[in-house]
Parts: structure tokens; C-alpha cells; sequence
């Protein structure tokens, strides 16, 4: 394969912006394309290193690129935005991308295969159900508050909206009533879609090593795993356990100057989806229930003594991902650390 060559390419639906460029820098060539010409190009150039933004068909032109022999970067587009010179236009975020790429210290994204999309695209399914069921269930909440009738927010009061909208001695009027019933219909039907992706996603879980490997850690169940293949690179794509913990934003946020050290809240900076999951998955395991299980000789016990549920969750949440790293890198099992010191 030939480096000799880098391309940027600014992704588009018809129109694609191309800009090619040496490896020291030196421009060979620019180009506006159409989706036909593009590819048309891209089948004939020479194999070359081709580098884009991260966006919504970028992993479908990094797999498509990939057929053509060409060696594929993908860049996180705030990566590049300090490389824009003046004036926003598609050539210069083309000639952008390509500065960007060409700096040693730049990160990449790793682009996705079909399999791992199709995974990311059950999971927002099954979240963009939730979203609109809970929509519903304020609406409904909303309309008998217009009547008399406060409820608390949260599925788990839905039986009581169903007898204050069907009960012998309702005070509502039938037409707000026939209102109530067909946003209840809806929550039901989306209920009922989303129990179906649930399961959809319990059954993938069970079919992948990676998967079932993950579920043997307490707090993590067929949602996070699934998650974690969806959303996250390869884990050894990672030096060690602390950079996929930071990469999911679970490490503090700084802002140190003159060799002070500053550390503030969670930075958030990485996936969202899997961040929050561990979260509540290591919340799950600092409940009542879960508690009992928890020996006074550990970290966690001294620091539940002396720190907020929220923050020792959010530790917690942090050694759940590190040990999630090593599972997988190693390809063991979850191994309880109490029960591995007593042995």
C-alpha cells in the first residue's frame, strides 16, 4: 500500500468535497464530486490513506473505502475545527481534515463493522420507545392534573391513572375520558414494543463470548453488555483499564495550572449510553438489597461510610469499566477481588 498520499474527504449526501495532499503537506489535488463520481474516483485512485469526520455514513464510507485497498482514519470532528482556516466551507474542512490527520499526537475513531451498527441501531431503538412512552404518560398526567387529579411522574403509578380514568365514580368527563383512554392505548402498544426489543437484546447477549463474559459482573445485565459492543472500540485499542474509564468520561473533569492540581465533577466526555448504564448498574449494587453483600473490609464499605450514594456509585461505576477492560483484554470472567484475596 502506498502512504505516500494522504485524502481528506468532507462526507455529504450529493456533494462530495475531496482534497488531497502529500504526506509533508503539499497539495495535489481538490475536487467536488457527486456521490457517483465519488466513488467512481475513489474505486480508481490508488490505494492511499483516507481520512474523514466521524458522521452519521461515515462508518459505511470507511467500510465501502476499505473494499478499494485504501487505509481509513476516522477523526472526531471537534479535532478539527481548530484546523479551519477563516472562512466554514467543504474545501476547507476537507484541507482540515487532512492537517488534523497528519499530526502525530491526533486520535482516531476506529470505524464500525456492519454487525456492531446494527446492534447500536436495536439499543436507540429500544431508548427512543422509552422517550416516547414516557412522553405519553406526561400527557396523560397533564390532562387529569387540568381535572383535579395530581399524580407523581414515573411508569410505576400508571395502575392509578387507569382507575382514576375508569373508575365507577370517576368525575371526569367522557370526552376527556375517551382522550385518557387512547393515550393509554398508545403506552400500552409502546410498552408492549418495547418488552419485544427487550427481549430482542436479552437473546443477543447470550449469543456473543464478549457478552456473557461481561454479565458474570455484578450490576452489569444484557443491556450494558450490549451496549458496550454497540458503542465501544476494541478494548485493546486501549493501554489499560484508566483510559477506557476516561474515554467513557468517569474520571474527574480538570482544570490544573502551575503544577496545582484541580480536579472537578465527572467529565462526561465519553459514551453516554454505556456511562450511564454502569452508573445505574453500580447504583443497583449500592440499594438495600445490595448492600448485604457488601463486606465492611472493602473500599466500598468506607466509602458508602463517609461519601454520598451518587459519588460512591460513580467510583464504583469507574472500577466496573476498568475491570470490564481487563476481562476482555484478558478473556476471563469477573473474579469477586474479595474472594480471589481470601483465596
Amino acid at each position: 500500500m502506498t502512504t505516500d498520499t494522504m485524502i481528506g474527504i468532507d462526507l455529504a449526501k450529493s456533494v462530495f468535497q475531496v482534497h488531497g495532499a502529500s504526506m509533508t503537506g503539499q497539495v495535489k489535488f481538490r475536487k467536488k464530486l457527486s456521490r457517483q463520481q465519488f466513488r467512481k474516483f475513489m474505486a480508481e485512485h490508488p490505494a492511499s490513506i483516507v481520512v474523514m469526520e466521524a458522521c452519521g455514513s461515515a462508518h459505511y464510507w470507511a467500510r465501502e473505502m476499505a473494499k478499494y485497498g485504501h487505509e481509513v482514519k476516522l477523526i472526531a470532528p471537534q479535532y478539527v475545527r481548530p484546523f479551519v482556516k477563516r472562512q466554514k466551507n467543504d474545501a476547507a474542512d476537507a484541507e482540515a481534515i487532512v492537517i488534523a490527520a497528519q499530526r502525530p499526537e491526533m486520535r482516531f475513531i476506529i470505524p464500525k463493522v456492519e454487525e456492531q451498527q446494527a446492534k447500536a441501531l436495536l439499543f436507540r431503538g429500544r431508548e427512543r420507545l422509552v422517550r416516547q412512552r414516557t412522553e405519553l404518560i406526561n400527557a396523560l398526567r397533564s390532562v387529569l392534573y387540568e381535572f383535579g387529579h395530581p399524580i407523581p411522574a414515573g411508569i410505576g403509578h400508571l395502575k392509578r391513572l387507569e382507575t382514576i380514568i375508569e373508575g365507577d365514580n370517576s368525575d371526569l368527563p367522557e370526552l376527556v375520558r375517551e382522550e385518557c383512554r387512547d393515550l393509554s392505548r398508545q403506552i400500552a402498544e409502546k410498552t408492549q414494543r418495547i418488552e419485544a426489543k427487550a427481549k430482542q437484546i436479552t437473546s443477543l447477549a447470550t449469543q456473543t463470548d464478549m457478552a456473557r463474559r461481561m454479565q458474570t459482573m455484578p450490576g452489569v445485565g444484557p443491556m450494558s453488555a450490549l451496549a458496550v459492543e454497540a458503542f465501544a472500540p476494541p478494548m485493546d485499542s486501549f493501554r489499560h483499564g484508566r483510559d477506557f474509564a476516561a474515554w467513557l468520561g468517569l474520571v474527574p473533569k480538570q482544570h490544573s495550572s502551575g503544577g496545582k492540581e484541580r480536579l472537578g465533577r465527572i467529565s462526561k466526555a465519553g459514551q453516554a449510553d454505556i456511562r450511564r448504564l454502569l452508573i445505574m448498574g453500580a447504583m443497583s449494587r449500592l440499594n438495600w438489597l445490595g448492600r448485604k453483600t457488601i463486606s465492611e473490609s472493602t473500599w466500598l464499605f468506607r466509602m458508602l461510610m463517609r461519601k454520598p450514594r451518587m459519588l460512591v456509585a460513580i467510583a464504583l461505576a469507574n472500577k466496573m469499566a476498568r475491570a470490564i477492560w481487563a476481562m476482555l483484554t484478558k478473556g476471563e470472567d469477573y473474579q469477586n477481588p474479595t474472594q480471589t484475596a481470601a483465596a
